[in-house]
């Protein structure tokens, strides 16, 4: 848990780009962006734009988040951005099993899509003062083939 004097010292870090959670959500923003150009094809007009979104978002939340008037607002742009990452990670294994992108793309993408969940996480438990992690979405469905998945920092054999 972060001492009172800690957490008021970093409630007053207006500038979201000094946030290494922000810095690493805009690279992986960056990231998408260069895999979205490299998707061809009509059909995946609608994937593209989705990855693209989901992936700026992550970023833009975090940014809009940081500028609100109390840590309980800031904490909800979070979990925006935490639901985000999640629509993320599902458009880019899409995109991966119907072979609109590289395995190479796919592993960079999910690795830094997983990094920045983790860090949100964290965040959000910082802010809520507590040894509490904020509950994981339910999986619904379990895939063949293992993929990364991310959850709380603390989570075993994450």
């Amino acid at each position: 848990m972060m001492a009172g004097a800690a957490r008021r010292r970093f409630f007053f870090v207006a500038d979201f780009k000094k946030l290494h959670v922000w810095q690493k959500g805009h690279a992986l923003s960056l990231c998408v962006d260069r895999i979205c150009k490299q998707i061809r094809g009509g059909r995946y007009a609608s994937l593209r734009s989705q990855m693209y979104r989901a992936a700026t978002s992550i970023p833009a939340n975090i940014a809009e988040g940081r500028r609100q008037d109390s840590e309980k607002e800031f904490a909800r742009f979070l979990r925006y951005a935490l639901n985000s990452s999640s629509e993320l990670e599902y458009h880019l294994i899409l995109a991966h099993d119907t072979k609109a992108i590289s395995e190479e793309d796919f592993r960079s993408a999910i690795t830094q899509t997983i990094r920045v969940r983790k860090m949100l996480y964290a965040l959000l438990k910082v802010l809520s003062g507590s040894n509490r992690t904020p509950p994981a979405p339910a999986r619904a469905h379990q895939s063949a083939s293992p993929r990364p998945t991310a959850g709380p920092p603390s989570a075993p054999g994450r």
